[in-house]
């Protein structure tokens, strides 16, 4: 029997929750690139902006380009899975690459700033980086399903 494939329940709740993370990541992205210091000051109330947004323009361009190919890849593999391609497992892929090159720069030369370095926003970079590379493991068990075409 060739009818459609049925899929499991989580499919549609691991891809919505991809689709609203990763659109997050991009929309931080756009707007720390865009907005920069009045961006950084609604998201971290208290935090030297400047400082901040000195440290982003600092970054390398290897940095830079890792850290766009990992939020827009992730949010193309998050799209994608919620179609169904294969094609997500290579998006999300190329975002973990990204996030570990963007993210490794950040935890090697880290900003000296205690709203960024202390706590919950000291932990995000790894929640990220785990986040990425489980999206990228359940698109390739989905793959592996024969749920992806």
């Amino acid at each position: 029997m060739n009818g459609p494939i049925k899929l499991p329940w989580h499919f549609w709740l691991v891809g919505l929750f991809a689709l609203l993370w990763n659109g997050f990541g991009c929309v931080d992205y756009f707007m720390t690139r865009t907005r920069g210091a009045a961006w950084i000051e609604a998201m971290m109330p208290g935090a030297d902006s400047g400082k901040f947004m000195a440290y982003i323009d600092g970054f390398p361009i290897w940095a830079s380009v890792g850290w766009a190919v990992g939020v827009w890849g992730a949010l193309l593999g998050a799209i994608l899975l919620l179609l169904r391609r294969r094609h997500a497992v290579h998006a999300f892929a190329a975002s973990l690459v990204g996030a570990l090159v963007g993210m490794g720069y950040q935890l090697v030369h880290p900003l000296d700033l205690p709203e960024v370095s202390e706590g919950a926003a000291a932990a995000m970079p790894y929640i990220v980086l785990l986040i990425a590379a489980a999206l990228l493991y359940y698109a390739w068990r989905q793959g592996r399903a024969g749920r992806l075409s």
